[in-house]
Protein backbone atom coordinates (compact mmCIF):
# COMPACT_ATOMS: atom_id res chain seq x y z
CA UNK A 1 0.00 0.00 0.00
CA UNK A 2 1.37 3.37 -1.02
CA UNK A 3 1.05 6.46 1.19
CA UNK A 4 -0.44 8.98 -1.25
CA UNK A 5 -1.93 8.79 -4.74
CA UNK A 6 -2.41 12.11 -6.50
CA UNK A 7 -4.91 12.04 -9.36
CA UNK A 8 -4.02 14.63 -11.98
CA UNK A 9 -0.66 15.93 -13.25
CA UNK A 10 -1.59 19.53 -13.92
CA UNK A 11 0.13 22.38 -12.12
CA UNK A 12 -1.81 21.70 -8.89
CA UNK A 13 -1.12 17.96 -8.78
CA UNK A 14 2.53 18.46 -9.64
CA UNK A 15 2.93 21.26 -7.06
CA UNK A 16 1.49 18.97 -4.38
CA UNK A 17 3.76 16.12 -5.54
CA UNK A 18 6.84 18.30 -5.31
CA UNK A 19 5.96 19.56 -1.84
CA UNK A 20 5.19 16.01 -0.64
CA UNK A 21 8.64 14.92 -1.82
CA UNK A 22 10.03 16.99 1.05
CA UNK A 23 8.87 14.13 3.28
CA UNK A 24 9.64 10.43 3.56
CA UNK A 25 6.51 9.25 1.80
CA UNK A 26 5.68 6.88 -1.03
CA UNK A 27 3.82 9.06 -3.56
CA UNK A 28 2.37 8.18 -6.97
CA UNK A 29 0.88 10.65 -9.47
CA UNK A 30 -1.71 9.27 -11.90
CA UNK A 31 -2.42 11.13 -15.13
CA UNK A 32 -4.89 10.04 -17.79
CA UNK A 33 -3.00 11.76 -20.65
CA UNK A 34 0.37 10.97 -22.23
CA UNK A 35 2.18 13.86 -20.55
CA UNK A 36 1.89 16.28 -17.66
CA UNK A 37 0.27 19.70 -18.24
CA UNK A 38 -2.15 18.39 -20.88
CA UNK A 39 -5.26 20.11 -19.49
CA UNK A 40 -5.92 23.62 -18.17
CA UNK A 41 -2.24 24.00 -17.25
CA UNK A 42 -1.21 24.20 -20.90
CA UNK A 43 -3.88 26.68 -22.05
CA UNK A 44 -4.30 29.70 -19.79
CA UNK A 45 -3.13 33.29 -19.46
CA UNK A 46 0.05 32.55 -17.49
CA UNK A 47 -0.68 35.38 -15.05
CA UNK A 48 0.50 35.43 -11.44
CA UNK A 49 -2.25 37.61 -10.03
CA UNK A 50 -1.44 40.10 -7.29
CA UNK A 51 -4.52 39.05 -5.27
CA UNK A 52 -6.81 42.08 -5.18
CA UNK A 53 -9.76 40.48 -6.99
CA UNK A 54 -10.64 37.52 -4.75
CA UNK A 55 -13.32 38.00 -2.09
CA UNK A 56 -11.68 38.61 1.30
CA UNK A 57 -11.86 35.51 3.48
CA UNK A 58 -12.23 33.12 0.53
CA UNK A 59 -9.82 30.30 -0.24
CA UNK A 60 -9.00 32.07 -3.50
CA UNK A 61 -7.89 35.13 -1.53
CA UNK A 62 -5.88 33.13 0.99
CA UNK A 63 -3.98 30.99 -1.48
CA UNK A 64 -3.50 33.72 -4.11
CA UNK A 65 -1.83 36.06 -1.62
CA UNK A 66 0.50 33.38 -0.28
CA UNK A 67 1.20 31.81 -3.67
CA UNK A 68 2.09 35.08 -5.38
CA UNK A 69 4.61 35.84 -2.63
CA UNK A 70 6.23 32.41 -3.06
CA UNK A 71 6.92 32.76 -6.80
CA UNK A 72 10.19 34.76 -6.82
CA UNK A 73 12.07 32.12 -4.82
CA UNK A 74 10.26 29.18 -6.45
CA UNK A 75 11.16 30.13 -10.03
CA UNK A 76 14.81 30.49 -9.06
CA UNK A 77 14.80 26.96 -7.65
CA UNK A 78 13.02 25.48 -10.66
CA UNK A 79 14.50 27.68 -13.44
CA UNK A 80 11.17 28.74 -14.91
CA UNK A 81 10.55 31.85 -17.08
CA UNK A 82 8.96 34.51 -14.85
CA UNK A 83 8.75 38.29 -14.79
CA UNK A 84 7.19 40.58 -12.20
CA UNK A 85 5.92 43.11 -14.73
CA UNK A 86 2.94 44.52 -12.79
CA UNK A 87 -0.63 44.94 -14.01
CA UNK A 88 -3.28 47.56 -14.66
CA UNK A 89 -7.06 47.22 -14.31
CA UNK A 90 -8.40 49.95 -16.58
CA UNK A 91 -11.62 51.92 -16.37
CA UNK A 92 -13.20 53.53 -19.43
CA UNK A 93 -15.43 55.98 -17.56
CA UNK A 94 -15.38 58.05 -14.39
CA UNK A 95 -18.58 56.26 -13.33
CA UNK A 96 -16.67 52.97 -13.19
CA UNK A 97 -13.78 54.27 -11.04
CA UNK A 98 -15.57 53.24 -7.80
CA UNK A 99 -15.17 49.63 -9.01
CA UNK A 100 -11.41 50.18 -9.02
CA UNK A 101 -11.68 51.53 -5.48
CA UNK A 102 -13.56 48.37 -4.46
CA UNK A 103 -10.76 46.24 -5.88
CA UNK A 104 -8.20 48.38 -4.06
CA UNK A 105 -10.04 47.85 -0.77
CA UNK A 106 -10.32 44.10 -1.51
CA UNK A 107 -6.57 43.97 -2.04
CA UNK A 108 -5.86 45.77 1.22
CA UNK A 109 -8.08 43.31 3.12
CA UNK A 110 -6.24 40.43 1.41
CA UNK A 111 -2.90 41.85 2.55
CA UNK A 112 -1.69 42.82 -0.93
CA UNK A 113 0.95 45.54 -1.08
CA UNK A 114 1.89 47.82 -3.96
CA UNK A 115 -1.65 48.75 -5.05
CA UNK A 116 -2.66 52.26 -6.14
CA UNK A 117 -5.18 53.97 -8.39
CA UNK A 118 -3.60 55.95 -11.22
CA UNK A 119 -5.02 58.80 -13.26
CA UNK A 120 -4.78 58.49 -17.04
CA UNK A 121 -1.45 60.35 -17.31
CA UNK A 122 0.13 58.16 -14.63
CA UNK A 123 -1.18 55.01 -16.32
CA UNK A 124 0.27 56.15 -19.66
CA UNK A 125 3.70 56.40 -18.05
CA UNK A 126 3.41 52.69 -17.21
CA UNK A 127 1.95 51.71 -20.59
CA UNK A 128 2.22 54.32 -23.37
CA UNK A 129 0.03 52.30 -25.76
CA UNK A 130 -3.12 52.48 -23.61
CA UNK A 131 -6.29 53.38 -25.48
CA UNK A 132 -7.52 56.97 -25.36
CA UNK A 133 -10.71 55.59 -23.82
CA UNK A 134 -8.89 54.75 -20.53
CA UNK A 135 -9.55 57.32 -17.79
CA UNK A 136 -8.03 55.58 -14.74
CA UNK A 137 -6.44 52.30 -13.66
CA UNK A 138 -5.65 50.19 -10.62
CA UNK A 139 -1.92 49.45 -10.60
CA UNK A 140 -0.69 46.22 -8.97
CA UNK A 141 3.08 46.22 -8.57
CA UNK A 142 3.40 42.56 -7.58
CA UNK A 143 1.52 41.01 -10.52
CA UNK A 144 3.69 38.85 -12.75
CA UNK A 145 3.80 36.50 -15.73
CA UNK A 146 5.07 32.92 -15.78
CA UNK A 147 5.21 30.09 -18.30
CA UNK A 148 2.41 27.82 -16.99
CA UNK A 149 3.34 24.58 -18.74
CA UNK A 150 7.06 24.96 -17.99
CA UNK A 151 6.19 25.56 -14.33
CA UNK A 152 4.16 22.33 -14.34
CA UNK A 153 6.97 20.40 -16.03
CA UNK A 154 9.52 21.80 -13.59
CA UNK A 155 7.39 20.83 -10.58
CA UNK A 156 7.00 17.32 -12.03
CA UNK A 157 10.68 16.84 -12.83
CA UNK A 158 11.74 18.03 -9.38
CA UNK A 159 9.18 15.76 -7.71
CA UNK A 160 10.36 12.82 -9.84
CA UNK A 161 14.00 13.46 -8.95
CA UNK A 162 13.02 13.49 -5.29
CA UNK A 163 11.34 10.08 -5.46
CA UNK A 164 7.76 10.64 -6.63
CA UNK A 165 6.54 8.09 -9.18
CA UNK A 166 4.44 9.10 -12.19
CA UNK A 167 2.09 6.88 -14.17
CA UNK A 168 0.93 8.49 -17.40
CA UNK A 169 -1.83 7.15 -19.68
CA UNK A 170 -3.55 5.93 -16.50
CA UNK A 171 -7.19 7.06 -16.18
CA UNK A 172 -8.90 6.12 -12.93
CA UNK A 173 -12.05 4.09 -13.59
CA UNK A 174 -13.14 3.32 -10.04
CA UNK A 175 -12.36 3.90 -6.37
CA UNK A 176 -13.41 1.65 -3.49
CA UNK A 177 -12.89 2.03 0.22
CA UNK A 178 -10.82 -0.63 1.93
CA UNK A 179 -9.46 -0.98 5.42
CA UNK A 180 -7.10 1.91 6.15
CA UNK A 181 -7.48 3.45 2.72
CA UNK A 182 -8.69 3.09 -0.86
CA UNK A 183 -8.31 0.81 -3.87
CA UNK A 184 -8.15 2.47 -7.29
CA UNK A 185 -8.90 0.65 -10.53
CA UNK A 186 -7.06 1.95 -13.60
CA UNK A 187 -7.95 1.67 -17.27
CA UNK A 188 -5.17 -0.88 -17.72
CA UNK A 189 -6.94 -3.18 -15.28
CA UNK A 190 -4.26 -2.61 -12.65
CA UNK A 191 -5.24 -1.67 -9.11
CA UNK A 192 -3.49 0.49 -6.54
CA UNK A 193 -4.00 0.60 -2.79
CA UNK A 194 -3.26 3.79 -0.93
CA UNK A 195 -3.77 5.39 2.46
CA UNK A 196 -4.55 8.84 1.02
CA UNK A 197 -6.03 10.11 -2.25
CA UNK A 198 -5.53 13.68 -3.44
CA UNK A 199 -8.11 14.60 -6.06
CA UNK A 200 -6.42 17.15 -8.33
CA UNK A 201 -8.19 15.98 -11.48
CA UNK A 202 -9.13 19.44 -12.79
CA UNK A 203 -12.13 19.29 -15.09
CA UNK A 204 -12.81 15.72 -13.90
CA UNK A 205 -12.46 16.38 -10.17
CA UNK A 206 -16.22 16.07 -9.68
CA UNK A 207 -16.27 12.60 -11.27
CA UNK A 208 -13.44 11.46 -8.97
CA UNK A 209 -15.10 12.98 -5.89
CA UNK A 210 -18.44 11.43 -6.73
CA UNK A 211 -16.89 7.95 -6.82
CA UNK A 212 -16.18 8.31 -3.10
CA UNK A 213 -18.27 10.98 -1.40
CA UNK A 214 -22.03 11.37 -1.05
CA UNK A 215 -21.41 15.12 -0.97
CA UNK A 216 -21.33 15.46 -4.73
CA UNK A 217 -19.59 18.13 -6.75
CA UNK A 218 -20.40 19.49 -10.19
CA UNK A 219 -17.68 21.04 -12.32
CA UNK A 220 -18.86 23.49 -14.98
CA UNK A 221 -16.37 23.67 -17.88
CA UNK A 222 -15.81 27.33 -18.74
CA UNK A 223 -14.14 27.93 -22.09
CA UNK A 224 -11.76 30.77 -22.81
CA UNK A 225 -10.52 31.58 -26.33
CA UNK A 226 -7.22 33.40 -26.99
CA UNK A 227 -5.23 34.95 -29.81
CA UNK A 228 -1.43 34.69 -29.72
CA UNK A 229 0.75 37.19 -31.59
CA UNK A 230 4.33 37.05 -32.80
CA UNK A 231 7.18 38.41 -30.67
CA UNK A 232 7.22 41.67 -32.62
CA UNK A 233 3.94 42.72 -30.97
CA UNK A 234 5.12 42.37 -27.36
CA UNK A 235 5.87 46.09 -26.92
CA UNK A 236 2.10 46.78 -26.81
CA UNK A 237 1.84 45.50 -23.24
CA UNK A 238 4.84 45.98 -20.93
CA UNK A 239 2.33 45.35 -18.14
CA UNK A 240 -0.64 42.99 -18.04
CA UNK A 241 -3.77 45.00 -18.82
CA UNK A 242 -7.15 43.91 -17.44
CA UNK A 243 -10.57 45.44 -17.75
CA UNK A 244 -12.86 45.66 -14.73
CA UNK A 245 -13.97 42.09 -13.87
CA UNK A 246 -17.44 40.66 -14.29
CA UNK A 247 -19.36 37.75 -12.76
CA UNK A 248 -17.81 35.47 -15.42
CA UNK A 249 -14.21 36.28 -14.52
CA UNK A 250 -11.45 38.82 -14.96
CA UNK A 251 -12.42 39.64 -18.52
CA UNK A 252 -10.32 40.01 -21.66
CA UNK A 253 -6.71 40.86 -20.91
CA UNK A 254 -3.75 41.99 -22.95
CA UNK A 255 -0.36 40.73 -21.84
CA UNK A 256 3.10 39.73 -22.93
CA UNK A 257 3.83 36.07 -22.19
CA UNK A 258 6.91 34.95 -20.29
CA UNK A 259 8.40 33.96 -23.66
CA UNK A 260 7.79 37.35 -25.28
CA UNK A 261 4.61 36.88 -27.34
CA UNK A 262 1.58 39.15 -27.09
CA UNK A 263 -1.51 37.31 -25.80
CA UNK A 264 -5.12 38.56 -25.74
CA UNK A 265 -8.16 36.81 -24.27
CA UNK A 266 -9.99 34.96 -22.91
CA UNK A 267 -13.70 34.68 -23.51
CA UNK A 268 -15.73 33.08 -20.72
CA UNK A 269 -18.47 30.74 -21.92
CA UNK A 270 -19.86 27.78 -19.98
CA UNK A 271 -19.92 24.67 -22.19
CA UNK A 272 -21.30 21.17 -21.84
CA UNK A 273 -18.29 19.08 -22.84
CA UNK A 274 -14.93 18.73 -21.12
CA UNK A 275 -13.07 18.50 -24.41
CA UNK A 276 -14.68 21.47 -26.20
CA UNK A 277 -11.44 23.32 -26.90
CA UNK A 278 -12.37 24.42 -30.40
CA UNK A 279 -12.17 28.12 -31.26
CA UNK A 280 -14.87 30.08 -33.06
CA UNK A 281 -14.91 33.06 -35.35
CA UNK A 282 -17.36 34.80 -33.03
CA UNK A 283 -15.24 34.15 -29.95
CA UNK A 284 -11.99 35.36 -31.49
CA UNK A 285 -13.65 38.44 -32.99
CA UNK A 286 -15.01 39.26 -29.53
CA UNK A 287 -11.55 38.86 -27.99
CA UNK A 288 -9.91 41.17 -30.52
CA UNK A 289 -12.66 43.79 -30.36
CA UNK A 290 -12.69 43.84 -26.57
CA UNK A 291 -8.89 43.86 -26.21
CA UNK A 292 -8.72 46.84 -28.57
CA UNK A 293 -10.67 48.89 -26.01
CA UNK A 294 -7.61 48.65 -23.75
CA UNK A 295 -4.78 49.33 -26.21
CA UNK A 296 -6.33 50.64 -29.40
CA UNK A 297 -5.60 48.99 -32.73
CA UNK A 298 -4.08 45.51 -32.53
CA UNK A 299 -1.59 44.25 -35.17
CA UNK A 300 -3.86 41.41 -36.32
CA UNK A 301 -1.53 40.43 -39.17
CA UNK A 302 0.94 39.31 -36.50
CA UNK A 303 -1.44 36.71 -35.03
CA UNK A 304 0.31 33.34 -35.32
CA UNK A 305 -2.28 31.08 -33.70
CA UNK A 306 -5.44 30.89 -31.61
CA UNK A 307 -6.41 28.39 -28.96
CA UNK A 308 -8.94 27.71 -26.21
CA UNK A 309 -8.64 26.36 -22.68
CA UNK A 310 -11.21 25.13 -20.20
CA UNK A 311 -11.48 26.20 -16.56
CA UNK A 312 -12.98 24.05 -13.82
CA UNK A 313 -15.69 26.27 -12.31
CA UNK A 314 -17.80 25.45 -9.25
CA UNK A 315 -21.10 27.18 -8.43
CA UNK A 316 -19.61 28.23 -5.08
CA UNK A 317 -17.16 30.41 -7.04
CA UNK A 318 -14.36 29.32 -4.72
CA UNK A 319 -11.80 26.56 -4.46
CA UNK A 320 -12.82 23.26 -2.83
CA UNK A 321 -9.80 22.22 -0.79
CA UNK A 322 -9.80 19.78 2.11
CA UNK A 323 -10.85 16.35 3.28
CA UNK A 324 -14.28 15.19 2.15
CA UNK A 325 -16.56 15.20 5.23
CA UNK A 326 -17.67 11.60 4.74
CA UNK A 327 -14.43 10.13 3.34
CA UNK A 328 -11.44 10.18 5.64
CA UNK A 329 -8.18 10.31 3.73
CA UNK A 330 -9.80 11.63 0.54
CA UNK A 331 -8.56 15.17 -0.10
CA UNK A 332 -10.30 17.34 -2.68
CA UNK A 333 -8.41 20.05 -4.53
CA UNK A 334 -11.20 20.97 -6.93
CA UNK A 335 -12.64 23.97 -8.73
CA UNK A 336 -9.16 25.40 -9.26
CA UNK A 337 -9.83 28.13 -11.79
CA UNK A 338 -8.28 31.61 -11.78
CA UNK A 339 -6.31 32.47 -9.68
CA UNK A 340 -5.36 28.78 -9.59
CA UNK A 341 -1.97 29.15 -11.26
CA UNK A 342 -1.07 31.99 -8.88
CA UNK A 343 -2.24 29.87 -5.94
CA UNK A 344 -0.48 26.63 -6.96
CA UNK A 345 2.65 27.05 -4.78
CA UNK A 346 0.56 27.80 -1.69
CA UNK A 347 -1.93 25.00 -2.37
CA UNK A 348 0.94 22.55 -2.81
CA UNK A 349 2.49 23.69 0.46
CA UNK A 350 -0.78 23.56 2.42
CA UNK A 351 -1.86 20.11 1.20
CA UNK A 352 1.62 18.64 1.77
CA UNK A 353 1.73 19.96 5.32
CA UNK A 354 -1.77 18.60 5.98
CA UNK A 355 -0.81 15.13 4.77
CA UNK A 356 2.55 15.16 6.54
CA UNK A 357 0.70 15.74 9.83
CA UNK A 358 -1.93 13.15 8.99
CA UNK A 359 0.68 10.49 8.14
CA UNK A 360 3.23 11.56 10.80
CA UNK A 361 5.76 11.87 8.01
CA UNK A 362 9.40 12.69 8.66
CA UNK A 363 11.36 15.17 6.52
CA UNK A 364 13.20 13.77 3.52
CA UNK A 365 16.89 14.49 4.29
CA UNK A 366 17.87 14.09 0.63
CA UNK A 367 15.26 16.50 -0.76
CA UNK A 368 16.83 18.76 -3.39
CA UNK A 369 14.73 21.82 -4.33
CA UNK A 370 16.79 22.61 -7.43
CA UNK A 371 15.68 21.70 -10.94
CA UNK A 372 17.87 22.60 -13.89
CA UNK A 373 16.07 23.56 -17.07
CA UNK A 374 17.09 22.86 -20.65
CA UNK A 375 19.82 25.32 -21.76
CA UNK A 376 18.21 27.68 -24.29
CA UNK A 377 20.38 28.28 -27.34
CA UNK A 378 18.24 31.26 -28.41
CA UNK A 379 19.16 33.11 -25.20
CA UNK A 380 22.93 32.53 -25.45
CA UNK A 381 25.45 35.06 -26.72
CA UNK A 382 27.98 34.10 -29.42
CA UNK A 383 30.64 33.01 -26.94
CA UNK A 384 28.24 30.74 -25.05
CA UNK A 385 26.96 29.23 -28.28
CA UNK A 386 30.48 28.40 -29.39
CA UNK A 387 31.24 26.72 -26.06
CA UNK A 388 28.09 24.60 -26.23
CA UNK A 389 28.69 23.58 -29.85
CA UNK A 390 32.28 22.59 -29.06
CA UNK A 391 31.05 20.36 -26.23
CA UNK A 392 28.11 18.97 -28.20
CA UNK A 393 27.96 19.49 -31.99
CA UNK A 394 24.18 18.91 -32.05
CA UNK A 395 23.83 22.43 -30.60
CA UNK A 396 25.03 23.56 -34.00
CA UNK A 397 22.03 22.00 -35.78
CA UNK A 398 19.01 24.31 -35.57
CA UNK A 399 15.75 22.36 -35.96
CA UNK A 400 13.19 25.10 -35.29
CA UNK A 401 14.27 28.27 -37.08
CA UNK A 402 11.45 30.47 -35.76
CA UNK A 403 12.43 29.90 -32.12
CA UNK A 404 16.09 28.90 -32.68
CA UNK A 405 15.74 25.49 -31.06
CA UNK A 406 18.57 23.04 -31.64
CA UNK A 407 18.73 19.26 -31.95
CA UNK A 408 20.58 19.12 -28.63
CA UNK A 409 17.68 20.78 -26.81
CA UNK A 410 15.19 18.34 -28.33
CA UNK A 411 17.34 15.37 -27.33
CA UNK A 412 17.61 16.81 -23.80
CA UNK A 413 13.80 17.16 -23.68
CA UNK A 414 13.43 13.46 -24.52
CA UNK A 415 16.16 12.12 -22.23
CA UNK A 416 15.54 14.20 -19.11
CA UNK A 417 13.30 13.05 -16.20
CA UNK A 418 9.73 12.48 -17.41
CA UNK A 419 11.03 13.14 -20.89
CA UNK A 420 8.90 14.08 -23.89
CA UNK A 421 7.39 11.30 -26.00
CA UNK A 422 5.14 13.43 -28.24
CA UNK A 423 5.42 16.47 -30.51
CA UNK A 424 3.48 18.60 -28.04
CA UNK A 425 5.79 17.36 -25.28
CA UNK A 426 8.79 18.59 -27.28
CA UNK A 427 7.00 21.88 -27.99
CA UNK A 428 6.27 22.64 -24.35
CA UNK A 429 9.78 21.76 -23.20
CA UNK A 430 11.73 23.55 -25.94
CA UNK A 431 9.31 25.83 -27.91
CA UNK A 432 10.08 23.93 -31.12
CA UNK A 433 6.97 24.57 -33.24
CA UNK A 434 5.72 27.57 -31.25
CA UNK A 435 7.02 30.22 -33.62
CA UNK A 436 5.54 32.09 -36.52
CA UNK A 437 5.30 29.09 -38.87
CA UNK A 438 3.65 26.98 -36.11
CA UNK A 439 5.83 23.89 -36.79
CA UNK A 440 5.36 24.04 -40.55
CA UNK A 441 9.06 23.42 -41.16
CA UNK A 442 10.34 21.58 -38.08
CA UNK A 443 7.74 18.83 -37.63
CA UNK A 444 9.48 16.28 -39.85
CA UNK A 445 12.83 16.75 -38.10
CA UNK A 446 11.23 16.45 -34.65
CA UNK A 447 9.47 13.28 -35.82
CA UNK A 448 12.82 11.84 -36.92
CA UNK A 449 14.48 12.67 -33.60
CA UNK A 450 11.61 11.14 -31.59
CA UNK A 451 11.75 8.01 -33.75
CA UNK A 452 15.50 7.69 -33.25
CA UNK A 453 15.63 8.51 -29.53
CA UNK A 454 12.58 6.46 -28.48
CA UNK A 455 13.44 3.63 -30.89
CA UNK A 456 9.88 3.43 -32.19
CA UNK A 457 8.42 3.41 -35.72
CA UNK A 458 7.86 6.93 -37.00
CA UNK A 459 4.19 6.23 -37.74
CA UNK A 460 3.59 5.61 -34.01
CA UNK A 461 4.85 9.06 -33.00
CA UNK A 462 1.90 11.20 -31.87
CA UNK A 463 1.06 14.84 -31.39
CA UNK A 464 -0.34 14.43 -27.87
CA UNK A 465 -0.94 10.70 -27.25
CA UNK A 466 -2.76 7.72 -28.68
CA UNK A 467 -5.18 8.67 -31.44
CA UNK A 468 -3.15 11.69 -32.62
CA UNK A 469 -0.65 9.91 -34.87
CA UNK A 470 0.60 12.10 -37.70
CA UNK A 471 1.45 9.33 -40.16
CA UNK A 472 -0.72 6.44 -41.31
CA UNK A 473 2.02 4.13 -42.56
CA UNK A 474 4.89 3.67 -44.99
CA UNK A 475 4.75 3.39 -48.78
Amino acid sequence: MTDVVIIGAGVIGCAIARELSRYRLDVIVLEKEADVAEGTSKANSGIVHAGYDATPGSLKAKFNARGSAMFPNLVKELEVPYKRNGSLVVSFSEENVPRLEELLENGKQNGIEGLEILHREQALEKCPRLSEKVVAALYAKTAAIVCPYELTLAYAENAFNNGVRFRLNSPVLGINRIENGYKLTLSSGDTLETRIIVNAAGLYADAINNMVSARTLEIIPRKGEYCLFDHAAEELAPLTIFQTPTAMGKGVLVTTTADGNLLVGPTAVDVGGRDETDTSREGLEYVLKTAALSVGTLPERQIITSFAGLRAHLETDDFEIGEAPDAEGFINVAGIESPGLSSAPAIGEWVAELLARKLSAEPNPSFDPIRRGIPKFREMDSEERTLFINKNPSYGRVVCRCETVTEAEIIDAIRRPLGATTLDGIKRRTRAGMGRCQSGFCTTRVLEILERELKIPRETVTKFGKGSELLTGRR
